[in-house]
């Protein structure tokens, strides 16, 4: 063996990969031996590119992630587990949904050092956007570069060659928030698109003709996108409707997740991820927090149904089947988009891993029954109010599902799972608590403290004092028009007497309930 210790080009020569079966030393025309060459090259080429994508990754994540979610935009389960490293604390890398006025084609990298902001941030590129061809990219592009940002969907409409922009991508761009700088209200940019495209296509055609407006003489003290109709004002879509369209235009969610709100709780435990699943051995039992993006009922042989899931969570998609006996059920919790914590097996079949469902239950119970009463200011309540009424609250859960039957609730105080709604403990030991729940709808909370302070106020008057005779846990149901939010009140908010506390509040005209737990 010899140790190369320098080199240079003598000449240029065909280079030939040679195949052998075995382990073959090639005698060199200099009588030198050359052992297992190919192998050998081939081991340190792979080595080499290695230690460079591993540099990158750790010295420059940003670049490093946006190249990698742009080599792969096709293919929406990677760009989705890329999504969710990005996010990873690790890395703490915001991807942001396109910008009319700042996407390229590619993933842009943001890195904090160059932009002066406190996060490194990834804008999405408009070539991952469905709907979105090339030619409309390149005019967008094109028209930006000489006029400068768009001001408004109309500016952009008169400004771009409407032949390579159709409604079809204008709609796609404003449904998954490319506009969202230049107007927030997606409901209300769609609603005027119609007409804003019918005006700029007329002045394209004046222009083509020679003919100039009113408009454009007056152009440089009032811009002729003023003069664009616009629809009637219309509320924007709810934050759900909002990711839907993120998801069906992107392929998943960019400016939230249904999902994010239980994973910052942590209330569920024991739970992995979808890209943990392929560490997992077959049959390993394990339990996913998941969305259900996709079902599919079946009859068997038997005439039993059963049903073929697709789920998916932050990290990544996975099918899931769902057994005849475990249908029965279950079948009443499987709706589309529904939050579900799934326990099952792993199932491995040629390197493709799905679940064997063996129980699921909604994520919004799991959590209200693995709550336990702490330490907690209203001050949380307070804070809520001024949070915008179109955020997504990811609890869907209703008063129906809260009120479960008393003697349902006696039945179950008793089992190992402690399976009751609002269980409360106490230093871990289970006993029976009564709770009284507030429904507090978004649109009556002022925009001052006035509504806490009665609150508290009437909390204050029905109780002593002493925590040791107040048995009656607070809770409240914040909602907005078919969402909801369950948020506790801290020990010191408890009462002694759950009815005089219920009439007192409906004296003051708040809606609540009492449950027994």
């Amino acid at each position: 063996m010899v140790k190369i210790v320098s080199r240079k080009l003598a000449k240029t020569e065909n280079v030939y990969d040679i195949g052998v079966a075995k382990d073959h030393n090639f005698v060199l025309a200099n009588g030198l031996v050359a052992s297992n060459c190919f192998n050998k090259s081939h081991s340190t080429a792979y080595a080499y590119v290695a230690y460079q994508t591993a540099y990158l990754k750790a010295n420059y994540p940003v670049e490093y992630m946006a190249a990698l979610l742009t080599a792969n935009s096709g293919d929406q389960d990677k760009v989705q587990k890329y999504i969710a490293n990005c996010q990873n604390p690790k890395f703490h890398i915001e991807v942001e949904p396109p910008n009319i006025n700042k996407s390229e084609v590619d993933f842009t990298p943001l890195p904090k050092v160059a932009t002066g902001e406190t996060k490194d941030k990834i804008l999405f590129g408009l070539s991952a956007v469905k709907n979105v061809g090339g030619g409309a990219i390149e005019a967008i592009l094109e028209a930006r570069k000489e006029g400068g940002n768009f001001k408004s969907l109309a500016d952009l409409c008169d400004r771009v060659n409407l032949n390579a922009l159709n409604s079809r991508t204008l709609e796609s761009l404003i449904k998954c928030g490319a506009f969202d700088k230049i107007e927030p209200n997606r409901h209300q940019l769609i609603k005027d698109l119609e007409g804003v495209m019918k005006w700029a296509q007329d002045r394209n055609k004046d222009r083509d003709m020679g003919q100039l407006s009113l408009f454009d003489v007056a152009e440089k003290t009032m811009p002729a996108f003023d003069s664009a109709p616009k629809h009637s004002p219309v509320s924007d879509f709810p934050a759900k409707e909002k990711l839907q369209y993120e998801k069906e235009i992107l392929g998943f969610y960019v400016s939230d997740h249904p999902l994010k709100y239980a994973h910052e709780q942590n209330q569920i435990k024991d739970v992995i991820t979808i890209a943990q699943m392929s560490e997992k051995k077959s049959k390993s039992v394990i339990k996913l927090v998941v969305m259900l993006a996709g079902l599919k009922n079946h009859i068997t042989k038997k005439g039993d149904p059963m049903a073929f899931l697709q789920v998916e969570d932050m990290t990544g998609q996975v099918d899931a089947v769902v057994f005849p006996k475990i249908y029965e059920e279950i079948k009443n919790l499987l709706t589309e988009n529904a939050l579900l914590v799934l326990t099952g097996k792993v199932d491995k079949k040629d390197d493709e891993s799905q679940l064997l469902v063996d129980s699921a239950e909604t994520v919004e119970k799991v959590m209200a029954d693995g709550v336990e009463q702490e330490e907690k200011p209203l001050t949380e309540l307070d804070n809520y109010q001024n949070e915008s009424i179109n955020e997504e609250i990811k609890i869907h859960q209703s008063i129906a599902e809260v009120e479960k039957p008393i003697e349902q609730l006696e039945s179950q105080k008793n089992t190992p799972k402690k399976d009751a709604e609002l269980f409360i403990t106490e230093n871990r030991s289970a006993k029976q608590r009564q709770i009284i729940i507030l429904q507090l709808p978004v649109h009556k909370i002022p925009e001052d403290n006035s509504l806490f302070e009665h609150i508290k106020a009437i909390l204050k008057e029905q109780s002593s004092g002493d925590e040791e005779k107040a048995k009656v846990a607070i809770g409240a149901l914040i909602s907005d028009e078919k969402q909801q939010k369950f948020v506790q009140f801290g020990r010191q908010f408890w009462v002694e007497d759950g009815e005089a506390t219920i009439n007192r509040l409906k004296d003051a005209k708040f809606e609540a309930k009492i449950l027994n737990c």
